[in-house]
């Protein structure tokens, strides 16, 4: 029987960059034992132990930046002036969880009582299953990776087949830090089935997965015969912003349009619906139109690309099915002229940042997650009609409100549905915070000093003296 081969195809030229071969079934097997009897050693040693593996693993990542932001560009797309970016935010993002990794994992003491000591400890579950996603597989990765390891687990890896070289590199790296050996193993595959095997393996006690609704579902119903396994899931999202009246309207409009456009649409987190106030919504439209001139789409590899292609030749029929539909309900392109829009390279997914004007919640683009480059624009009334039309969604990633009064911003935040609310920001998981997904978008968190709790399991500790 053949190994699946998997095949990278470049979201510039449509042609295969690289190759991969997947694992036999009975290879396959093998990954959750092997985990399991490393997992017996590694949970034994000390937290410093494994603090100074991760510090030593984070410079090498670092170091390496350079060559590593030039495969993803080649692999996902993203323009080579903004991939070494994703490293360095990887890295700094582990370092905080690594600082603050000592009070997160530290024991919790009971109530004093003479001759009895009581406390819980937090202990590593065992063996981790991570399957990450390729729009920001380094930042992706790390929200799960860090904490498991730093907790004493063992980790098997799954990386998506668009950016496989990504886990590969991880590996050399943190074997080169010191970790021992199969704490960390990986494997490439595209096949549900072999993954569905993995998630039911008895050894596996938490499964990580980043990506879509129906994938995380999936996951989710392959482990919903087994009590010992938990499952955290960060699925899609279709964040919306607020624009108050009240704002400096050109300096809004390019927060927006970088929440919306920023890796072509490609975030988790990104602007997918933007509604106005009344009064600014005229004056807010040709402000996004300003900016949007000046913005070029183009070849991922040159510098002064601003936007590459999209993912796959899928994604740019579902964004482009998204606009046709907003545009036959009565939804208006407001795209300004742009010579990169109108020419972009010949042979890659190429999709142009569309303004849409005149939508409404009958419409795909205001309701399905679209993944891609497009700011629809919804005129509102009032506060309340923006709210309520804000959580009209079966999605609760982020959620954004802009305005100069910040106390009515942060009062009005409160009523919105989501897992992380912003007032005069977007599109940023910041490390101390929890990042979690509310409704469709997920369940469990990663990031701050939660973020480890789903990687251990509490045990109670009882001690009382001798009677004499």
């Amino acid at each position: 029987m053949s190994l699946e081969q998997l095949i990278t195809i470049s979201p510039s030229t449509n042609k295969p960059v690289t190759t991969r071969t997947g694992l036999s079934d009975s290879a396959l097997a093998t990954l959750p034992s092997t985990a399991t009897a490393a997992f017996a050693s590694f949970r034994q040693t000390t937290l410093k132990k494994r603090q100074a593996i991760i510090h030593k693993a984070l410079k090498l990542l670092t170091q390496r930046k350079d060559v590593l932001a030039r495969e993803l560009t080649e692999q996902m797309g993203r323009p080579i002036a903004y991939t070494a970016k994703e490293i360095t935010t990887a890295v700094a993002r582990a370092e905080y969880l690594l600082k603050i990794s000592d009070d997160a994992l530290a024991d919790t003491d009971g109530e004093a009582e003479s001759g009895f000591k009581r406390y819980i400890r937090k202990v590593p579950v065992g063996p981790v299953l991570i399957l990450f996603a390729w729009n920001y597989p380094y930042l992706i990765l790390v929200n799960s990776l860090i904490p498991a390891l730093l907790a004493g687990n063992t980790v098997i890896l799954k990386p998506s087949p668009q950016t496989p070289s990504i886990v590969e590199h991880i590996h050399e790296i943190f074997t080169e830090a010191g970790l021992p050996e199969n704490v960390m193993q990986y494997f490439h595959c595209g096949s549900y089935f072999q993954l569905e095997t993995l998630v039911r393996a008895p050894e596996i006690q938490l499964v990580c997965f980043t990506g879509s609704v129906a994938g995380g579902l999936s996951v989710q119903r392959a482990a919903s015969d087994r009590v010992a396994v938990r499952v955290g899931l960060e699925l899609g999202g279709k964040d919306p912003a607020y624009v108050r009246g009240d704002v400096d309207v050109k300096w809004a409009a390019e927060e927006i349009v970088d929440g919306a456009v920023f890796n072509s649409g490609q975030s988790c987190c990104s602007i997918e619906r933007v509604y106005v106030a009344a009064e600014i919504h005229d004056e807010f439209v040709a402000a996004v139109q300003e900016v949007l001139k000046g913005y070029v789409l183009g070849d991922p590899s040159d510098p002064k690309t601003h936007l590459g292609p999209v993912v796959s030749k899928r994604s740019a029929e579902t964004i482009r099915a998204h606009i046709k539909d907003a545009l036959e309900k009565g939804a208006v392109d407001a795209t300004p002229a742009n010579e990169s829009f109108e020419h972009p390279p010949p042979d890659g997914n190429y999709v142009a940042p569309t303004l849409l004007t005149g939508v409404d919640h009958d419409m795909a683009v205001m309701k399905e997650e679209t993944f891609g480059p497009i700011i629809p624009v919804m005129k509102v009334a009032d506060d309340a009609e923006a709210i309520r039309l804000m959580n009209d969604s079966n999605f609760g990633l982020t959620a954004s409100i802009w305005t100069k009064d910040v106390e009515k911003g942060h009062e009005l935040v409160d009523e919105v549905e989501a897992g992380t609310v912003f007032v005069n920001r977007c599109d940023f998981p910041s490390p101390d915070l929890a990042w979690i997904g509310w409704k469709d978008s997920g369940k469990g968190q990663t990031l701050s000093k939660f973020g480890f709790d789903q990687f251990v399991k509490l045990k109670s500790y009882h001690i009382k003296d001798y009677p004499k």
